[in-house]
């Protein structure tokens, strides 16, 4: 059945869904403006880590901003399923980074890392350090390939959850030396610390805030960072890429809400961030600990989550990443 409609009608019609997109713009803008009117959760990892530490630098700034109490929650590796269950409506969000997107390359899941969150803003980032024992007869990246690959199988190292950035750094690192090593799991990155401490594992690749003062002190040996350029958290130190061309993994901090939250609010958390990122004593806060403040828009950090994911996915199954 065909219906016909005249140009007034036509023209009516028009004028009515321009004026409902108006209205829910103005709907939606009003929101954003008398957000948050009360108390909002930060859920994050375990204290003391990069993410708790991102978290509540956010929590207070963002506090100020706004006017309102933001708190920190922990809650350990449960981010992401209690994220993706939280009601969308700002006042629960997410303070995690790359083992919440990268995690179901290596395990199962009760969330989709896309589908079921809405991405605010990158917080910072920071690239790995890959450190040894200072026993170890290398002292350079090149140095650790050739022991690599003249002792197959007998250089191990230290990771913590499967999914992990760390993990990743060093199976990569693994694949294009084209090296055998073990992979000696632990619960978290500080045991497999300990566990390079006491000698259980002969490296680890390490977030640059929890060696940066062992470092210093001799009581391990960095060999490089895993960024592709050098960085100026670790002037002088070279880059993993120097010696395999084309390597790079960096760990982020980064803030996330569950999906369908409205888009005003996201904006208007994400602008916040932002802004907060760019004082000077924010970017120097970081700096202290090991990462550079970096922020960028929704529709940026979305991309990048795919463009990560892919890259990963590249890895687990073309060249032998391990899903264990």
């Amino acid at each position: 059945m065909r219906f016909a409609h005249t140009k007034t009608q036509l023209l009516r019609m028009a004028v009515s869904a321009f004026l409902g997109g108006l209205t829910l713009v103005a709907t939606g803008n009003a929101l954003a403006q008398t957000y948050p009117s009360k108390v909002v959760r930060i859920i994050s990892s375990e204290p003391g880590g990069s993410y708790d530490f991102g978290a509540r630098l956010m929590a207070a700034e963002l506090s100020s901003a706004f006017s309102q109490q933001f708190i920190v929650e922990n809650r350990g590796g449960m981010l992401g399923v209690l994220g993706s269950k939280a009601a969308p409506d700002g006042y629960t969000l997410i303070v995690s980074g790359t083992n919440l997107w990268l995690q179901p390359f290596f395990q199962e899941t009760q969330y989709d890392p896309i589908k079921d969150f809405a991405p605010i803003s990158l917080i910072n980032e920071a690239p790995n350090v890959l450190v040894v024992q200072p026993s170890l007869p290398v002292k350079t990246v090149a140095d650790l390939v050739a022991l690599a690959r003249a002792k197959p199988g007998e250089i191990n190292y230290g990771t913590g959850n499967a999914g992990s950035v760390v993990q990743i750094a060093a199976e990569v690192f693994s694949s294009m030396a084209k090296v055998n090593m073990v992979r000696i799991a632990y619960k978290g990155g500080g045991p497999a610390l300990t566990g390079l401490m006491g000698g259980q594992v002969h490296l680890i690749f390490a977030t640059g805030g929890s060696v940066a003062s062992l470092m210093e002190s001799g009581k391990l040996k960095a060999l490089a960072v895993t960024s592709r350029e050098p960085s100026p958290l670790f002037p002088g130190l070279p880059t993993v890429s120097q010696t395999l061309p084309g390597f790079e993994v960096i760990g982020v901090v980064a803030m996330l809400a569950p999906a369908k939250t409205p888009a005003p609010i996201v904006d208007r958390l994400s602008q916040e961030v932002n802004k907060i990122l760019l004082k000077p004593e924010i970017k120097e806060r970081f700096f202290k600990s090991g990462v550079v403040a970096h922020g960028n828009t929704p529709e940026q950090f979305a991309a990048f989550i795919k463009a990560d994911m892919a890259q990963t996915a590249k890895l687990v199954q073309k060249d032998g990443v391990s899903h264990q």
